[in-house]
């Protein structure tokens, strides 16, 4: 994942797919990576990925365009 940045990162596994949704609605590729503890499932965070290149641009759609 070199190149990549992060421009999203919640403990809601569902709010991460919906604003990787919207990036890729726009253009944007995205993952989701997960930093979750594997043995509980409790600690930790889903990230939301993005080329560099398209870093400013998505973290502007999310923004302007994502309300939880």
């Amino acid at each position: 994942m070199e190149n990549w940045i992060k421009v999203f990162e919640d403990q809601n596994q569902i709010r991460a797919e919906i604003v990787k949704a919207v990036l890729e609605e726009n253009g944007i590729s995205a993952v989701v990576m997960s930093k979750k503890e594997t043995v509980y499932n409790v600690f930790g965070t889903h990230e939301v990925l993005v080329p560099q290149a398209d870093g400013l641009a998505a973290m502007q759609l999310i923004q302007n365009e994502i309300t939880f």
